[in-house]
């Protein structure tokens, strides 16, 4: 087993789950409710990422502006927003999209809980499954005698404290979410 290897692999899970529960609406508008959002452009000829078409800023809780470096695809953007079918109503405000959002009800927060807690789940099993092909590498090297039994324990003990660490890293990143989610 290569630690290295593993520490890679589970960090590309953790900045995959932090990206993800980036994008689940809080009380407070953020960049990163929209900026991942994939929308055609040039007459649907190219999918990009808004963030890659646009500065996105929020200058209040409650608004975000989009503020397209090619003001000839404004139109697609508000367009890609809507299909997205995310709950935004974009409005074109001169050279600018103005996204207004309305403040969550309990039911929502409630729903936006129950979302996170089944994302951090997903990233849970996909460091297990990091785990999982690591301790097959692990005990296919003991079975062709390259380990001694020692080494293939201390290995394991290795790879679980490794596993236990980022399971850990993803629990705290779903609390602070969790603390955003029901802040009113």
């Amino acid at each position: 087993m290569d630690e290295g290897t593993v520490r890679s692999k589970m960090q590309e899970v953790l900045d995959m789950v932090v990206t993800d529960i980036g994008t689940i609406r809080t009380g407070r508008a953020t960049p990163g409710l929209i900026e991942e959002l994939e929308v055609a452009v040039y007459g649907g000829q190219q999918r990009l990422k808004v963030n890659e078409l646009a500065t996105i800023s929020s200058p209040d809780s409650q608004t975000l502006i989009i503020d397209p470096w090619d003001k000839s695809i404004i139109g697609d953007i508000k367009q890609g927003i809507l299909t997205a079918n995310i709950g935004f109503n974009p409005s074109v405000d001169g050279e600018i999209i103005r996204i207004s959002l309305p403040p969550l009800t309990t039911e929502d927060r409630e729903k936006y809980v129950k979302l996170l807690s089944t994302k951090l789940e997903s990233g849970r099993v996909m460091v297990r499954q990091v785990r999982s092909d690591a301790m097959r590498d692990i005990k296919k090297n003991f079975e062709n005698k390259e380990l001694s039994e020692d080494e293939k324990f201390n290995q394991e003990k290795n790879l679980q404290g490794i596993t236990d660490e980022f399971v850990g890293k993803i629990d705290e990143s779903g609390k602070k979410k969790e603390v955003e989610l029901l802040q009113v």
